[in-house]
């Protein structure tokens, strides 16, 4: 019993550690460094002790299993929760042929900024929409988009802003 309880020990404190390590990579990206200093704090304690409990008995296999269980059942974790936080912006880009029904009316009908530019591509004219967006509404955009145009070339990216010096961020407020 005491075997089963330790290895339960270890899986839980191995799901722990992986969730933080996931989310500290995700706030590093996003430019929390304090979050993600915080988080690797825990990640790391949490880390040494759950390989103490298994290094100091590597004769029993199920510690070990329980160590890779909990690594990757924290690795699922971590990013089910990254999800679920569905922290920052993102860049939407949409590609239509300029003869199909246009995507931008709906796109700023639900209040998004909309960017419209013409060009052409393999197949002649096209139009080329950029719209940055919470990632929490990609859903209802991208199913706003394959309502409205069936034709249209989608991608989604990651969509950083920068940290701009206070000058500047008060010069673009004031325009």
């Amino acid at each position: 019993m005491e075997l089963v309880l330790a290895a339960l020990l270890i899986f839980g404190m191995r799901l722990l550690d992986v969730s933080a390590g996931t989310l500290r990579i995700v706030m590093l990206v996003r430019g929390k460094r304090r979050w993600a200093g915080l988080l690797g704090f825990l990640e790391s304690i949490i880390w040494v002790l759950a390989a103490r409990q298994v290094l100091g008995d590597l004769d029993e296999p199920l510690k070990i299993i329980a160590y890779s269980g909990g690594f990757a059942a924290g690795t699922m974790l971590g990013s089910t929760i990254e999800r679920w936080l569905a922290m920052g912006s993102v860049l939407i880009r949409v590609i239509t042929p300029v003869e199909s029904q246009p995507v931008y009316p709906g796109l700023r009908a639900l209040g998004l900024g909309v960017t419209v530019v013409n060009g052409e591509g393999k197949d002649g004219e096209v139009r080329i929409l950029f719209t940055v967006i919470p990632r929490r509404r990609v859903g209802e955009v991208l199913d706003l988009i394959a309502a409205t145009n069936h034709e249209a070339f989608v991608t989604v990216e990651e969509a950083r802003l920068p940290n701009l010096p206070a000058r500047l961020s008060a010069a673009a407020v004031k325009k």
